[in-house]
């Protein structure tokens, strides 16, 4: 009975963790939403605001209208910051704090923050095992091989430690845009930089979710691998 019980409580796990997946996703589209109907007393567009960060912070990278609703992202490879639609020409309070996020991340890349550099040197790692980690589960539990099967589990892994250590590249470059907003003078008041923190506060919620999914999916693949070997 154990062993169902087992399966049952993971079920009702992943359907929780989809949940607040949906719950995350909806609270940063709705207090983006929110914010983005409150402008900034200092009428400054966020794409010159990021310039202007840029600037100061001794940056070249570049800066792009890409299409699209919070698209916006740093590309180190082309040294390009995507802002969206929603965010380049607006002077909200959200605009602003989703622009200085991204440039929150140039920085990172700028001064070598530690925990950016070490989410890149897993990249590669995992774009493979996204891949191939599901493959080698089912292939080792098909062809009878515990040891196979675990491989793949400690390959899938790395997926779970990458998102792991975007929390804590994704919560600096929030506090960083903070610094940046205020000490530059682009949001003026308590009021607009309590919003501005609301506004990325939501986003990193979302990093959150996606760290505890990866720890489920993981924690999922484990049991299952070792149910298999008890069994065999």
């Amino acid at each position: 009975m154990g062993y169902y019980y087992g399966y049952d409580g993971m079920f009702i796990l992943v359907i929780l963790v989809a949940i607040l997946g949906m719950i995350a996703s909806s609270r940063v589209n709705s207090t983006f939403k929110k914010y983005a109907k409150l402008p900034a007393q200092r009428g400054i567009r966020a794409c010159d605001a990021a310039q202007n960060m840029l600037w100061q912070g001794g940056s070249d990278a570049k800066l792009t209208r890409v299409s699209g609703s919070l698209t916006d992202h740093f590309n180190p490879k082309t040294n390009t910051v995507g802002l969206s639609e929603a965010v380049y020409d607006e002077s909200s309070v959200a605009a602003l704090a989703v622009a200085a996020h991204e440039i929150g991340h140039v920085m990172q890349y700028q001064e070598g923050y530690g925990p950016i550099k070490l989410r890149n040197t897993l990249v590669p790692v995992v774009n493979f095992s996204s891949k191939a980690s599901p493959f080698i589960v089912l292939l080792g539990l098909f062809i009878g091989s515990y040891d196979l099967a675990m491989a793949g589990v400690l390959l899938f892994g790395g997926m779970l430690l990458f998102q792991l250590i975007t929390l804590p590249v994704e919560l600096n470059a929030s506090r960083r845009a903070i610094a940046m907003l205020t000490e530059g003078g682009y949001i003026t008041g308590n009021d607009e930089e309590r919003a501005a923190k609301k506004v990325l506060r939501a986003a990193a919620m979302t990093y959150v979710v996606a760290a505890l999914s990866a720890f489920v999916s993981f924690l999922r693949l484990f049991l299952i691998v070792s149910r298999s070997r008890r069994r065999n």
